[in-house]
């Protein structure tokens, strides 16, 4: 009989994006089954083809006291009723309800998944009780893993995890990046280059969810001085505006028509080849896979020295690193890289660096090992 086993994440979205090649790879061995809020995503339903099982879960990010109790018996009983031999949680939420319920139904291997802290920017005792959950997630797991060596440090550090009770596959990244789909094209590059007006103009991009803990105020600040200096250089932001950015930033900048923002994107692949060097100054990171997905199209990284990026470039080799909040460096190293010379070495290191540590398949395989000896 095959094994099953059940992963609980707070978006469908999060599963299609992080974890469908892992269910891939898994389902050859194991049934797989899902566990997630699917109110407002009833189409992800048909995309996640190699699961055995899904369970729409009413739970929310935020804490609601009487949601998540429902939840948690609800997902206490559906544990109990299908028999599990494990679960894997990611998010925080997710973790919280996902890992007790499973320890109150006897599942024996309970594993969750840190991806990132949000506590890291918070204050007092909101932040403490942040991390009290964090802990309390690790005494319901059997297991823990961390999409990252630093971040992992991290948490040691913070006294949430201990070497004793933690790892990371491979060089981390929770799910690598598809090296078939992230390759250098100029010609895509040229197709969005025209549907944004830009011709021999210099693109310093990001591309993420843009909310204030991404470093985007300091970065837009920062290119505004270069932009006084060098008007031939254009900053475009790509994502989905969570926490009214654009206005903040246009307040900051007078609605500087050298700064663009584009939207969210289905397809990070082709929009990024249009950059000439790709920027996340965050104030805290998981493990920044925006970062590798621009190294392997050969784009020079700008970042923050925060935990979590770290391990997604390899200083001055990939690209550069800056003190978080340090606009004088980040404008230095904008400059630096306007040297087509010093852009095109790191470009090709980052895609070396990529290839060899953080390929999808390589990643997949190591969760798949990962499984094969917790449930041998």
């Amino acid at each position: 009989m095959r094994k099953k086993i059940c992963f609980i994440v707070a978006t469908p979205n999060f599963a299609n994006i992080y974890l469908k090649k892992h269910f891939e790879y898994l389902s050859k061995d194991y049934d797989i089954y899902l566990v997630s809020n699917f109110k407002g995503y009833s189409s992800f339903y048909s995309s996640f083809t190699f699961i055995k099982g899904v369970k729409d879960l009413d739970f929310e990010r935020k804490i609601s006291i009487f949601k998540d109790v429902k939840a948690l018996n609800s997902l206490r009983r559906y544990f109990k009723e299908i028999q599990f031999d494990a679960i894997h949680s990611a998010t925080p939420k997710a973790g919280l309800i996902g890992v007790l319920a499973a320890k109150l139904a006897g599942i024996k291997i309970r594993t969750h998944i840190f991806t990132g802290q949000v506590w890291y920017t918070k204050q007092g005792w909101f932040k403490m009780l942040l991390k009290n959950i964090d802990r309390f997630i690790v005494f319901c797991a059997t297991d823990i893993l961390v999409d990252g060596l630093s971040q992992r440090q991290f948490l040691i550090d913070n006294g949430i995890i201990k070497e004793s009770n933690s790892q990371v596959l491979g060089k981390g990244s929770i799910s690598g990046v598809d090296v078939e789909k992230f390759i250098p094209n100029s010609e895509i590059a040229a197709v969005y280059r025209k549907k944004f007006n830009f011709k021999d103009e210099f693109v310093f991009m990001f591309l993420g969810r843009l909310n204030i803990d991404k470093g985007l105020l300091d970065l837009a600040a920062a290119f505004l001085k270069l932009n006084s200096k060098y008007p031939n250089t254009r900053l475009v932001f790509v994502g989905p505006d969570e926490e009214m950015m654009q206005q903040k930033i246009e307040k900051i900048g007078s609605k500087c028509p050298s700064i663009v923002f584009s939207g969210a994107t289905t397809a990070p692949q082709d929009v990024l080849q249009m950059a000439d060097v790709f920027c996340l100054p965050s104030y805290r990171e998981g493990f920044g896979s925006s970062i590798i997905e621009a190294s392997l199209l050969e784009k020079p990284i700008i970042c923050s020295d925060t935990y979590g990026v770290k391990d997604a470039i390899i200083e001055n080799e990939t690209g550069f690193r800056h003190k978080v909040k340090d606009l004088d460096s980040i404008f230095e190293q904008m400059e630096k890289l306007m040297d087509q010379e010093v852009r095109e070495t790191m470009g090709k290191n980052g895609r070396a660096y990529v290839l060899h540590n953080f390929s999808a398949e390589l990643i997949s395989l190591e969760w798949l090992n990962y499984y094969k000896n917790k449930l041998a």
